[in-house]
């Protein structure tokens, strides 16, 4: 073949080479994640052997990027960080800081300037959501006050990094790096007045885009989901979730000039307020799994091994740094709170490592001239090997717990039990809300099913479209629904109450669990009779567009209710025959 295969090249190697090493890496019982690093460093220009494709390696990165943060977003819950906030909020603020300014002082030993040591903080301050969701997974901690607490704490250190992103590039030029728009033939100010007011205008403009965001995007995405989940096909639906999140990532770097990061991070975030919410991420998961393997593989790439080798004294003071260092600030700001010192074992635990936040704001060092590639490569040298030792620090927290309790039994019980409590009631209560509003929309497909049994047969999936395709309708003894001559554009199922079939010579007696209206749908013709409601009914309605595209997807449903409509023909025609 004489075309370019570069894209597929790289996208297969990467591909093969993380699904093993990723395998590879779980086998020692070490993250995948340091599987899918390597792979990059194995296929990256610092390694023998293929060499992939860097430009295409970094568009897929920065797709990959896209899907992580509307992940972070569709699974961002308010209510949540709303329980945890007096922890999660500054603990998470000071954290950073401490992290930074640690980070800051060990980039002042190497000699290096100010602006590359504030960029070698700040990635060594965020942790990987990643990383800590599958350590708590695992551990069964995601639900537990701690996880929720280090969930929550991330998601503010997650939020904090991205008005990180925005602002960097408008202060790069006074920290000693390239200023916004260096080298594109834009004018860029060089004064403090001018850099402020860029400042405020890119902040305006996150704020423009946040408020339309927050404003128009419920209103408008939970409606298109709901009516392409209504069309029943499961392809569009993955399609549409993909489209509103690189739609509104892409619409909103080109109309408001912010990242593709903080786009998706809207788009995840609105699309969470949609009852849809699960099975859009459900759907999605598999594509943004795939993307991050090669974002994660692409930073690998980036990796120079030989440094382990060049300055393992400042590979060893960098990791140190995370998982030490950050270990100790997160345990003393939870207990400084009055928090348990469990709580605060678990989170310092699940915090010491860094990831993709981490790999992201180095990349914008790096094109900013802030950072320089030995610092990349530190960065990357502390994200994998705090990854890899992540569980050790996990087995190591868990026997200091112990000793600790054994040690100062009194101490270890006393400390933060009230504020414990207290988080620990409000927590409770919030997932009781959760697991009432999922019982709630379970008993209504329940209740179908109950009533209706003849949509048993169907799958769960199924069961979800068809109640997003149910319109409700009420009626009251006396009221003529359906009148004979009519055009047939709908079919009516009786949730309660009960209803009357005017034949012509008769009349049939129709009650919870029954259908009605269906022979017009199935002949094409014309309504045959009168239906009159004999009791308060509560009907679903499903119309005919609907009807026909429900039933070509379940060729047994349609049987059935061919033949329960050939039964009520001959049953009308046995009324008739009676009546003469």
């Amino acid at each position: 073949m004489h075309h370019d295969i570069a894209l597929i090249a790289t996208i297969a190697v990467g591909f093969v080479s993380a699904a093993v090493l990723g395998y590879l890496a779980d086998r020692l019982h070490l993250p995948p994640l340091v599987g899918y690093l390597a792979a990059g460093v194995l296929i990256g220009p610092f390694s023998p052997g293929f060499t992939a494709d860097g430009d295409i390696a970094a568009q897929l990165a920065e797709l990959g990027v896209i899907l992580l943060m509307f992940g972070v977003g569709l699974h961002f819950s308010a209510s949540d960080l709303k329980a945890v906030r007096a922890l999660a909020i500054p603990g998470a603020v000071l954290q950073i800081i401490f992290a930074t300014l640690l980070g800051m002082g060990l980039a002042h030993l190497f000699g290096w300037s100010f602006g590359g040591g504030l960029v070698f903080g700040l990635c060594l301050s965020v942790a990987s959501t990643v990383v800590l969701l599958k350590a708590l997974e695992e551990r069964n901690l995601v639900n537990s006050p701690a996880g929720r607490v280090a969930i929550g704490w991330l998601i503010v250190e997650d939020l904090a990094m991205v008005l990180v992103l925005v602002l960097l590039p408008l202060v790069a030029e006074l920290l000693g790096g390239h200023a916004v728009g260096h080298g594109d033939g834009h004018a860029v100010p060089t004064d403090a007045l001018g850099i402020a007011l860029n400042i405020v205008t890119t902040l305006a403009q996150v704020g423009g885009f946040a408020v339309v965001a927050i404003w128009l995007g419920p209103k408008t995405v939970p409606w298109m989901l709901t009516q392409v989940a209504r069309t029943g096909s499961r392809e569009l639906f993955t399609l549409s979730v993909l489209a509103i999140a690189l739609g509104i990532a892409f619409g909103s770097a080109v109309l408001f000039g912010v990242s593709f990061a903080l786009g998706a991070f809207f788009a995840g975030v609105i699309m969470s307020e949609s009852h849809l919410s699960h099975r859009a991420a459900a759907d999605s998961l598999p594509l943004q799994n795939a993307f991050s393997v090669l974002f994660f593989v692409s930073v690998g790439m980036l990796f120079d091994p030989t440094i382990l080798i060049r300055e393992p004294l400042e590979v060893l003071a960098t990791l140190a740094l995370i998982t030490v260092g950050k270990y100790l600030v997160s345990i003393a700001v939870v207990l400084l709170l009055r928090y348990p010192v469990g709580m605060a074992l678990a989170v310092g635990a699940g915090l010491a490592q860094i990831g993709e936040f981490s790999f992201i704001l180095a990349g914008l060092g790096i094109s900013l001239g802030l950072l320089t590639p030995e610092g990349q490569s530190l960065i990357l040298a502390g994200a994998i090997l705090s990854i890899t030792i992540n569980p050790v620090i996990f087995w190591i927290t868990g026997e200091l717990k112990q000793r600790i309790r054994t040690a100062y039994p009194i101490w270890a019980a006393r400390h933060g039990k009230k504020r414990f409590e207290a988080l620990s009631s409000e927590l409770a209560f919030i997932q009781a809300q959760q697991e009432a509003r999922h019982r709630q929309h379970h008993m209504k497909i329940q209740h179908i099913i109950e009533t209706f049994p003849l949509f048993s047969s169907i799958d769960e999936a199924s069961h979800e479209e068809l109640l997003l395709m149910f319109r409700p309708h009420s009626a009251s003894p006396g009221d003529r629904i359906l009148r004979a001559g009519d055009r047939g554009d709908s079919m009516y199922f009786i949730a309660s109450g009960a209803v009357e079939v005017q034949v012509p010579k008769g009349e049939i007696r129709l009650g919870a669990g029954s259908f009605f209206g269906e022979m017009a749908l199935l002949l094409g013709t014309r309504r045959t009779a009168d239906v009159v409601a004999v009791d308060f009914c509560e009907l679903f309605i499903l119309e005919r567009r609907d009807f026909n595209v429900f039933m070509s997807r379940h060729p047994t449903l349609r049987a059935a209710v061919n033949e329960m409509a050939q039964a009520r023909m001959k049953m009308n025609e046995t009324v008739e025959e009676a009546e003469t």
